[in-house]
């Protein structure tokens, strides 16, 4: 028998973003399935609170740049969905996992470059590929972008680069997936108040401070800033928001 909960799977979900999407998700509703790198205590305590939010919840370890894990993981997915939700499918993809480099072209190495792109592009694009067997129809992938997309910050070449691949890529799998009733969208968080990226948002008080200074709102974000926009995308109310890049930022370098 299957559920009738939907279940949500946020990668990247044992800290920053990914942990307010999770438990933003869960307070409305969502059972919750988050990945976790290497920090497996963290991702267990946001299970914890997840399920003190009378939700139910599993972390799973997975690397999103090692494209060979993937099957591993999506049989571990599987075994999962069985033996802790008793469901089949998940409903809601959340392609949140990242890490921050800061580096200008001429010092970018191609070793820097081809990690970003498997974890920030490549892993994207086959892990949405081998979990939508898992996915049910009618389902959600929310792809997380970036405010850096849009506008150019110097250091940020690759990334955003790849931040506006990701875009792209999206509205394509809006199309090819509409036919399922699977919507795609992209999230573009600017500048937030996290550990990504050593933290320079949040700990630099010169970054903070040139952050609140470029954006209408007057402030850097912070993580509550973000989660509840995943969650409506996620909602019956979101329902008809398909192809869509959503920047929030507060409104950066407008």
């Amino acid at each position: 028998m299957t559920t009738t909960n939907k279940i949500a799977l946020v990668t990247g979900g044992s800290r920053g973003l990914g942990k307010n999407m999770a438990l933003q998700l869960a307070q409305k509703g969502t059972d919750i399935i988050i990945t976790y790198n290497s920090n497996k205590t963290a991702a267990d305590e946001v299970v914890a609170a997840v399920q003190q939010l009378g939700r139910k919840a599993a972390a799973l370890q997975l690397n999103t740049g090692d494209i060979k894990s993937f099957d591993a993981f999506c049989t571990a997915l599987s075994s999962t969905l069985q033996s802790t939700f008793n469901a089949s499918r998940f409903d809601f993809l959340i392609n949140n996992a990242g890490i921050g480099m800061h580096a200008l072209i001429a010092d970018t190495s191609e070793e820097v470059f081809d990690e970003l792109n498997n974890i920030h592009f490549k892993g994207v694009f086959f892990l949405t590929q081998k979990t939508l067997p898992l996915m049910n129809d009618g389902g959600r992938i929310i792809n997380l972008s970036s405010g850096l997309a849009r506008f150019s910050m110097p250091g940020f070449a690759a990334y955003g680069a790849m931040k506006a691949g990701i875009e792209t890529l999206t509205r394509y799998m809006a199309k090819e997936l509409g036919s399922r009733g699977i919507a795609a969208n992209v999230v573009a968080p600017g500048a937030i108040e996290t550990d990504f990226g050593g933290g320079r948002v949040r700990d630099n008080a010169d970054m903070n401070k040139m952050v609140a200074s470029i954006t209408a709102l007057g402030r850097a974000g912070v993580p509550d800033d973000i989660g509840g926009v995943v969650a409506f995308l996620c909602s019956e109310e979101g329902r008809w928001v398909n192809g869509q890049r959503i920047e929030v930022s507060g409104g950066m370098n407008l």
